[in-house]
């Protein structure tokens, strides 16, 4: 009678995560990244984090997946608080290609990135079950996975020049776009991150990114989006470049709270303040992206303890087997 209370509780709950963040900051060795950041994003809200290139928009979104530790404030992801549950948060989130922390393989096409991933989520979705299926009931669950991600991503396979088998050198930067957001459905999250949104996108591609942004919030899904430029619809957060004075640390420019807002929110503006000098990789380390929790190196990696949270059962070993099937270990 329990287990099925708790079943019907977890199918009524909103597919999307709740957003909430309050004085939020993170500082580098340099001086803050970001601070101040305060807004309330309901489930299926769509939420631009807009700004010039070198504002720390990037941290900002590495922190509220659970891939970066902030010091001041504090933001829960779907009830879960930040920092605390870091590993938690990043099993119900997932990101889009990140320069740096999980870029597309040029090398490979688009067939061998998409079976790859989902034989990662296999080892990492926690089902005994679906690990003791027969092989071909396996193989047809991964396929439709696949094909659920492709289309919610609106990836149209066939129009590659190559099908599939395209090199993910040769798409454009739409199709690659998509693609990284495929994987990242791949694990159904309850939060979608993605980078650099508008990035080298000439109007039409921009217009049909956020298109498909604003379908995969319409679904339920909570989105947030960094880009150089809102679209008006969107919830939009503000970063701004800070003064660094003597001492490093940043002098704070304007802070403010975002209006809660879901599937098409009024535009609101909340901004933060941050400085250029700590983007990932210049001081403020980000954790590794995995499909589920972290190891005890990665708490190290963000400062987190084992106070903090859970330790997955999901060993590196299984990851290793996951990744010699496709050619990559």
């Amino acid at each position: 009678m329990g287990g099925e209370s708790v079943g019907t509780e977890t199918e009524e709950q909103p597919h999307g995560a709740t957003v909430v963040v309050d004085g939020f900051g993170l500082k580098g060795p340099r001086g803050w990244v970001f601070r101040q950041v305060s807004f309330r994003a309901e489930p299926g809200a769509l939420v631009a984090v807009e700004g010039p290139s070198g504002s720390g928009r990037t941290c900002l979104l590495l922190a509220l997946t659970g891939r970066m530790k902030a010091e001041e404030g504090h933001a829960e992801v779907g009830g879960l608080p930040l920092p605390r549950k870091m590993a938690a948060v990043r099993r119900i989130s997932a990101l889009g290609q990140v320069p740096g922390v999980n870029e597309l393989d040029p090398a490979f096409t688009v067939a061998e990135h998409l079976r790859e991933r989902a034989l990662l989520q296999r080892r990492y979705d926690g089902s005994v079950r679906a690990l003791l299926r027969r092989p071909a009931e396996r193989a047809a669950a991964a396929r439709a996975r696949i094909d659920e991600a492709v289309k919610a991503a609106g990836l149209d396979l066939d129009a590659l020049p190559k099908g599939e088998r395209t090199s993910v050198r040769d798409l454009e930067r739409l199709e690659a776009l998509r693609l990284s957001i495929a994987l990242a459905l791949m694990g159904r999250p309850r939060l979608l991150a993605v980078d650099d949104t508008d990035l080298k996108l000439s109007d039409a591609d921009r217009a049909e990114a956020w298109a498909l942004l604003r379908s995969l919030a319409a679904a339920g899904t909570t989105v947030l989006a960094v880009c150089s430029e809102a679209p008006e619809d969107a919830l939009r957060i503000t970063t701004l470049s800070g003064e660094t004075g003597e001492t490093g640390e940043t002098t704070p420019q304007a802070s403010g709270t975002q209006a809660s807002g879901t599937q098409a929110p009024a535009t609101t503006e909340a901004t933060t303040t941050e400085t250029a000098a700590s983007e990932p990789g210049a001081g403020a380390r980000p954790a590794a992206d995995t499909t589920t929790g972290a190891t005890d190196a990665d708490r190290a990696a963000v400062g987190e303890t084992a106070a903090d949270d859970t330790t997955d059962a999901t060993t590196e070993e299984g990851a290793a087997d996951a990744l010699a099937e496709t050619g990559r270990a």
